[in-house]
């Protein structure tokens, strides 16, 4: 990519497995010329990562999203947005796909 000004920054999530059962979901900010290529980007860091997980080397599960930041990467911007539908209630959701009890969250 030779025009870093023609370009933008793209939020991208890839999936791995940490061990049996056990699952990541990483966000790494690339600057790319399109979604492609921020993809690329991200899924060739992604394999090399993932070769640093002890317990599972060669865990990324090939499953990349994308999403072009309309804001410059900053204290507030947004990075990353992902839009669902689904029948379940507001409580049910958040249980279903985001707070089952066995989330591993960094905490310093």
């Amino acid at each position: 990519m030779s025009d870093l000004g023609d370009s933008g920054w793209y939020a991208v999530r890839c999936v791995f497995e940490a061990q049996r059962g056990v699952f990541e979901e990483r966000i790494t900010l690339w600057r790319a010329d399109s979604f492609d290529r921020a993809i690329e980007r991200a899924e060739d860091e992604a394999r090399e990562y993932a070769t640093t997980i002890t317990d599972s080397p060669d865990a990324y599960l090939g499953f990349a999203q994308a999403y072009r930041l309309y804001d410059t990467p900053g204290d507030g911007a947004e990075v990353f947005s992902l839009m669902r539908t689904s029948r379940r209630t507001p409580e049910a959701y958040l249980d279903h796909f985001f707070d089952t009890g066995k989330e591993r969250q960094q905490t310093l």
